[in-house]
């Protein structure tokens, strides 16, 4: 499924314009945005956790040519999936 599709199903579900549903979207992915790039953790009950780890400076190798590098330290997007989603996709 993809963004168009999401925003069709959300519409047909919640009885909405496709472009209300496009802007609520849109609203949810930028809130997600702001608050891992605040550093905070969202949390929405039953269906999962947004939240960063910092992911340390490391060596690493170029496949192509071999060569040894230093790989950046980052922080990394993690997704924990809720208990009420995780029962639902495997049941």
């Amino acid at each position: 499924m993809n963004k168009g599709q999401l925003t069709e199903r959300i519409a047909n579900d919640a009885g909405l314009t496709k472009a209300q549903a496009g802007a609520a979207i849109d609203a949810f992915m930028n809130a997600v945005k702001d608050t891992l790039k605040e550093g905070d953790k969202l949390t929405l009950i039953g269906f999962g956790s947004f939240f960063l780890k910092h992911r340390a400076e490391r060596p690493g190798i170029n496949p192509r040519t071999q060569e040894k590098t230093i790989i950046a330290a980052k922080n990394v997007v993690k997704f924990k999936v809720g208990a009420d989603l995780d029962k639902h996709v495997n049941s």
